[in-house]
Formats: C-alpha cells, structure tokens, sequence
C-alpha cells in the first residue's frame, strides 16, 4: 500500500506548501493523537521536540493543538537532537515522540519523524493507518489532553551520552571544535564533550531561527576545517541540523566520513575482543570501506539507503553496528536509532583506549576514489532490463577486474539516475563514470 505523505523518513518538504503548513500540522497531530494512542487505557502522552528552524513554533503549536483534541497530554521538549527524542520517548514511557525537522535541509523546509514508544521509526503500518485518519472528519474528544514543558530534557540526555561510555572515562588533553550547525545540539554537545574533561571550542552554536546548516555542520565541513588548523586543535566534530549524523576533521583539517568513523568503531571493538562479526553499511559505502573490514575479518551488508533499512538490515543479522556514508551511524547496543553524539563518543573511546590520533585511526582503511555523476531521466522504468546500459555495466566491470564497483541507484526525490564508478585509480574511476554516464544518458536520458 503506497503512502500519500510519509517518505523514508517522515514528512519533508517547503514550509508553506502543502503538507508542510499549519491546518495540516494541526490535522495530523490529532489523527497521530489517535493512532498512537488508542491500544491505551487511560491517559496517553506524546512528546514534541524540534530543531532550531524559525518555523518550529508554528508547528509545534499546530501539533500540540491537534494532539489535545485527540486526547493526547503533550509534553514539550523544545530543541532537542533527534536522537535525544527518542531516548526520551522511552524513558518517559509516553506513546510516541515527534520531531520537527528538515535534518541537513535549509531553513526554509521542515518536516515531521515519528518515534514508536520504544524510541524507533513507526512501521510503515501505522504511519499508513495515520494517513487513513488524515481522511476522517476532526471531531473533539470526550476527555482533552493536557501540554507541559519538560525543564529537565537537556540535562536527561546529556547523562544518557555520557552513560554509554566506561565508567572514568575521560577526554583530558584533548582540544575539540565542535560545530553544532546551528542546530539541535546546539546546546547539549559542546556540554557533553566539556564534560567529560575536554577542552571545546564551539562554532555554529548560536541559532537564530535562520541560519541552521548555513556554510556549518556535517554537510559543509570547510570553516571546521579552518577552525581546527587555525587553533592546532587534535580534532573537530561536525553535526547535521538535528543531530542524528556526525562527521570528523583529523588535526591535518582532513573530512572524516561515515565510511570511516564506522570502520573506527568496527575496529576498536574487534581489538576489545567483542562479538561484532559484521557491520551493516548502505549501496553508497565505499568500497575501501567493505575491503578494509574484510581484513579485520569482519562483513559488510548493503542495505538501500536510508537509515530505516540499515537498522532493520541490523536487526536482521543481529548486529549492533551500521550506518551511511554521511555520518548517520547507529550503535545498536546503546540506542535505537543514529546518534551523532553518542557515535562520536565511540570514535573518541577508541583514540583514547588505543592512544592512537585519529589520523592514524582512519589511515588503516584505504578508500577508493568515486565519481558519481548524476543523469536527468525521463522515466525511470527505462533503466530495467535495458540492454545497452546493462552491456555497458558489465564493460565498466570488467575493466575495474575485482578492484572495484558500479551502482546505478535511482534517486528516490529527484527523476535523476545516480551513476557512480569506484577503483583504485582515480584517473581510470572518473573516465569510466564519464563513459557509462554517456550510455545511460543516450539510452534512457532527459
């Protein structure tokens, strides 16, 4: 059954064009007031947490609203990580949590995630009896819900972070910049890391409603990187809006990515002698990434891209690792969903325990160059079964000889074919993208 509103993750979108405005908001929090709560007796609680876009207000007084009306009490976070929402929706055994957010989008979009109330993403069942919902006449319950401010959300989750590391641990000697993007951790990590004995120094910190992921954050690393040179820092932290993904610049100002990180992590916790027989990545990890876990012993499984598949990818193979490229990892054996915090304080657990940098960390695994070069489609069914572009794959793939890989990936937002060729010769990836690029674009282009 196909879905009208909810993508792959939530409800995403311009704020002001339908659905992303405030009588859809307000329609949705009490259809979702009623889904969610109606296996239970007695009073039903929902919490709200958002990002730090000008628009949150608007829609978390839209959502709240619609929510009383079901019924539902509501409990307001105010700007909390994604991640935070979740862990809080379980500990305070509420129904559901909701989050307002666009991510790494500009601040002129927003959206809406929902987590079960066991901090993960609905099933696609009961986001699909919420649509149905969505169809129904709003009436007013018998018994309306109750809103009130949690004061103590910030400082809950900030202990939660700290908790999934040893006991003594300790970040003394280390001089971080952190980039908060403007976003929801804007007040919680740089809180985090200081805690545990660092020295921080946090850029992007002070949001204005307008300027969540402008030039700062995980997807546009380039004044961290000045930042970490400048000052002689060991090591820079950037998050995403919302807080869910998280990337690394080494103290020589070098990206550290998803890819990495997790192969950090992977790494860390084979040397400790613990059960973690393979990682879950997406079709976009790199293949160094497969190569280097490989010699450590350990598998890489695909899964399409998309957090919601990487986890149940980890669930299906009962591990406790995965993530993507962009820095959305997830720690299965600490919490339920991607927590750039949490994530990172792996990655500083492994620099500390081994006393290696993160340079030399990162450096054990050889990444491939790729190019991925994007092609306008006029429908993307002509790519199925197409002999010519399926002729072309194979002569791409037999150039690369085992030493590397081709995709083809529909965009899933965009009537684009994302074409993407890695190797371990960058001069041969790029001309083989180029080539298959033309093939595709001859046989099945705009």
């Amino acid at each position: 059954m196909s879905r009208k509103y909810f993508g792959t993750d939530g409800i995403r979108g311009a704020v002001g064009e339908f659905p992303i405005t405030p009588d859809f908001m307000l329609k949705l929090g009490w259809a979702a007031g009623h889904v969610l709560g109606e296996r239970f007796d007695g009073p039903k609680q929902i919490l709200i947490g958002k990002d730090t876009r000008i628009s949150g207000y608007m829609f978390e007084s839209a959502l709240q609203a619609g929510l009383i009306n079901a019924g539902v009490d509501v409990g307001l976070l105010g700007p909390m990580p994604t991640p935070a929402i979740a862990y809080l929706t379980r500990t305070f055994q509420a129904q559901a949590g909701i989050v307002i957010s666009a991510s790494h989008n500009a601040f002129g979009d927003n959206g809406i995630k929902f987590f079960s109330g066991t901090g993960t993403k609905l099933p696609d069942s009961v986001e699909q009896k919420i649509e149905a919902m969505l169809d129904e006449p709003m009436y007013t319950s018998e018994r309306l819900g109750k809103a009130r401010r949690i004061g103590d959300a910030a400082g809950r989750y900030i202990e939660f972070c700290k908790g999934t590391l040893p006991w003594g641990f300790s970040l003394q000697g280390l001089k971080i910049v952190v980039d908060c993007a403007n976003g929801a951790t804007y007040h919680v990590a740089p809180d985090v890391f200081r805690e545990l004995g660092a020295k921080v120094v946090p850029i992007a910190n002070e949001p204005n409603g307008t300027n969540i992921n402008r030039a700062c954050g995980s997807t546009k690393p380039d004044v961290l990187r000045e930042k970490v040179m400048e000052l002689g820092a060991d090591l820079g932290i950037a998050f995403d809006g919302d807080g869910d993904r998280v990337m690394f610049v080494d103290h020589r100002g070098q990206l550290v990515d998803g890819d990495e990180l997790l192969f950090i992590i992977a790494a860390h916790r084979r040397e400790q002698g613990r059960d973690c027989p393979g990682v879950v990545g997406t079709l976009m990890s790199n293949f160094g990434f497969e190569l280097g876990l490989k010699d450590l012993g350990m598998q890489l499984v695909r899964a399409k891209v998309g957090d919601r598949y990487v986890i149940e990818a980890m669930r299906d193979n009962g591990w406790d690792l995965g993530g993507e490229s962009s820095g959305h990892i997830i720690c299965g054996d600490l919490t339920t969903t991607g927590d750039g915090v949490v994530a990172a304080l792996q990655v500083l657990l492994a620099m500390v325990s081994t006393g290696k940098g993160l340079h030399e960390l990162k450096s054990v695994m050889s990444k491939f160059p790729q190019t991925m070069i994007n092609v306008r489609l006029k429908d993307k069914a002509a790519l199925d079964d197409n002999p010519r572009i399926l002729s072309a794959v194979a002569e791409v793939e037999a150039a690369l000889a085992g030493k590397g890989r081709v995709l083809l990936r529909p965009s899933g937002t965009e009537p684009v074919v994302r074409v993407m060729v890695e190797g371990d010769d960058a001069v041969v990836v790029k001309r083989l993208a180029g080539e298959l690029a033309d093939v595709v674009k001859e046989a099945v282009g705009a």
